[in-house]
């Protein structure tokens, strides 16, 4: 008992620390928003300032972010969906037939940065009359989000138990009926782990949109960056369009954060 007490409060004193040293970021990015530009450089006015919405404003109202919202949610959503209806028929079939081969291409896809198939993407897609479009970037997004889907999903499927799907077969169905009609139910939870961690990940994806993207096809992730000139940073309107992109994946990564972890153990626990 003697020794517990002290462990209880070193636990809590590290993850305190921790925690304030992941928030402190996040918490001086969004009492910056509220502030003025002056207020931003004077270290007086750290915690002591006279809040305005006048940021907020610029970004939603002058900044047309309300369009780059769209823009964001549309290509994010459509690279998700694209990526389930290839993504969990492709594991399924891997786990199943032990198609290893094809798992370590999925491998590699995950493993290779996709910062470097930017150049060659530019310059088919760009001969192709493509970029600038919605099309390339739900294309380049799925790059990240289909060999996520596949590698969550094997292992989700490798940990259900092939009882089922055996009964079924002598039953009389097909590998495509069984798949559909009893290993597809018992899978939501993974699928619904995979399509929200392909959504966030095409949220936050800016490398791929930054280079692909046109005017009218801008996701929020690159959007931020009209408020960087090349004389001076309105940090202000930064500050403010970085916390209308981070607080929405926030919010969803909070109400859902036990589905994503229920998700993520259930293939290692089942059969």
């Amino acid at each position: 008992m003697k020794l517990r007490r002290p462990y209880k409060i070193f636990r809590t004193v590290a993850l305190t620390l921790v925690v304030l040293s992941l928030m402190a970021p996040l918490i001086w990015m969004i009492a910056a928003s509220f502030k003025t530009n002056v207020d931003i450089y004077d270290t007086d006015k750290a915690f002591a300032f006279s809040p305005t919405l006048d940021n907020y404003a610029n970004v939603l109202q002058q900044a047309n972010y309300v369009q780059f919202i769209g823009n964001s949610l549309w290509v994010a959503f459509a690279a998700t969906v694209l990526s389930l209806l290839l993504g969990v028929p492709a594991a399924y079939s891997m786990s199943r037939f032990n198609m290893k081969k094809s798992a370590l291409v999925v491998l590699m896809a995950r493993v290779i940065p996709g910062v470097s198939l930017l150049v060659p993407w530019y310059y088919v897609f760009s001969n192709l009359q493509m970029v600038g479009g919605f099309t390339v970037l739900v294309l380049s997004h799925m790059f990240v989000s289909l060999p996520l889907i596949v590698y969550i999903m094997m292992g989700y499927f490798d940990g259900l138990p092939t009882e089922l799907e055996e009964a079924a077969l002598v039953d009389g169905l097909t590998h495509i009926e069984a798949f559909r009609r009893i290993t597809l139910p018992l899978s939501v939870p993974g699928i619904a782990t995979a399509g929200i961690l392909s959504f966030i990940f095409s949220w936050n994806n800016f490398m791929f949109a930054l280079v692909l993207s046109g005017a009218d096809t801008k996701t929020l992730p690159v959007a931020i960056f009209d408020f960087v000139g090349y004389a001076s940073i309105d940090w202000g309107g930064l500050m403010a369009a970085a916390t209308v992109v981070t607080l929405p994946i926030m919010l969803i990564a909070l109400f859902v954060q036990k589905y994503v972890v229920s998700g993520l153990t259930a293939g290692a626990t089942k059969g």
